[in-house]
């Protein structure tokens, strides 16, 4: 009888996450099948051998209930398997995992698998995720026009070179076409680690850099002047102006981090939240600046702290980026009002105070803390010694210097 048993392989690199496989023992015969599902070994029960909870992050626990589910459909699926192996003829552990794989990926192109992964991380919650995997396949499916679908085996190094070649005609910047192939190199060593195709790294010859991009801070007189503007005739244009400020008030927060923010996570005068990009945690002290623009524009019938997500519970994420372009379409305008030399968006606000903290002498590992960097080596470190108030200081500095 065909044994199944969900192992966990933690990564080799401290702190990293690990992979969830699955082991068939058949008449003394063990076949690992790489599921590509990855977690924490804080998050994995060794002795229950199942997942478990242990982060207070509604977003990642999300994200575990969803492994949880997906595990268990697959179990069902390799027992499915076994039994109908089973009727038929004497099987291998060899052929449960050829039937296993056979029945995940019935179609061999690549466009079907990535739509398949899209979508297993949009369901677990990895919404970033799922939008930058989608976008960088939209761009590959253009590219390949009319010649339509691309098995694993036609993706090589040519034919990569060949997409680079058509993103540079097209007027693609050199950060535009690291990110596509980035995106895609991603999906298609998630497909050699499920044992779909064999890894002949067909982006070896094509850029996966990123370079330094232009300049997005501004000085501190720059965000005097925006804030020092009269837009009361303008309600839309003040709200984006202040929710840019408060951006930078708030340690250069990003935007999606300020939508997100809820009244609870303002408690004795300190802001305490995590960050959508890493799950970091950070504390920041209340100033008065901050109390203003959201005492201007909070809904008091809104479990959230601003008017960016203004119907709870429904497609907050595309409330979010409906907002956020529209925000970015307004700064720019206001950024033309002040002769802003760059164009004004969010990203602005948090460059602009790294870099007037740093003009006023604040320590660089206290501008990384500050700002949430989860940096590795010797800034991790010097991290790691620091008090929290020195960055509070630090924001009281920069926050005064624009009057």
């Amino acid at each position: 009888m065909a044994t199944i048993k969900i192992k966990f392989r933690p990564s080799s690199v401290i702190g990293k996450e690990g992979t969830l496989c699955y082991q068939v023992i058949h008449e003394r015969q063990t076949r690992l099948i790489s599921t590509g599902y990855k977690l924490y070994i804080s998050e994995w029960d060794k002795e229950s051998g199942k997942i478990q909870r242990l982060d207070e992050n509604p977003e990642r626990n999300r994200y575990l209930e969803t492994l949880r589910y997906r595990t268990e459909e697959d179990l069902k699926r390799l027992k499915s398997i076994i039994r109908k192996l089973e009727k038929e003829r004497k099987f291998t552990s060899e052929q449960v995992v050829q039937a296993f794989r056979s029945s995940e990926n019935q179609d061999n192109g690549f466009f079907a698998y990535a739509r398949k992964i899209i979508g297993q991380t949009q369901r677990m919650g990895k919404e970033r995720t799922s939008e930058i995997y989608a976008s960088s396949l939209n761009s590959f499916i253009r590219f390949r026009a009319t010649a339509g679908e691309v098995t694993f085996e036609e993706m090589d190094s040519l034919m990569m070179m060949e997409y680079e070649a058509y993103l540079k005609q097209n007027g693609k910047c050199p950060n535009t076409i690291s990110f596509y192939m980035r995106s895609l190199r991603a999906l298609y060593n998630r497909a050699s680690e499920e044992g779909l195709v064999e890894n002949r790294n067909p982006f070896r010859h094509v850029n996966t850099s990123v370079e330094k991009t232009v300049k997005r801070a501004v000085s501190s007189e720059v965000i005097g002047k925006i804030k020092a503007l009269d837009l009361d005739y303008s309600p839309a244009l003040s709200l984006a102006r202040d929710l840019f400020l408060l951006c930078f008030y708030l340690r250069g927060m990003s935007f999606v981090d300020l939508a997100f923010l809820r009244k609870k996570d303002l408690q004795n005068g300190v802001l305490v939240y995590r960050r959508h990009k890493t799950g970091q945690q950070l504390c920041i002290k209340w100033e008065q600046p901050m109390q203003d623009i959201v005492r201007k524009h909070t809904d008091p019938d809104s479990p959230y702290l601003l008017p960016v997500i203004k119907v709870p519970g429904k497609e907050e994420r595309r409330q979010y980026l409906n907002a956020s372009h529209l925000m970015n379409k307004r700064l720019k305008k206001i950024g033309m009002m002040v002769g802003c030399p760059i164009k004004l968006t969010f990203y602005v606000s948090r460059h602009s105070w790294a870099s007037i903290a740093k003009s006023r002498n604040v320590p660089l590992p206290v501008i990384s803390e500050a700002l949430g960097h989860d940096s590795e080596g010797t800034t991790r470190i010097y991290l790691a010694l620091l008090d929290s108030s020195v960055v509070d200081k630090a924001n009281s500095m920069v926050i005064q210097s624009i009057g």
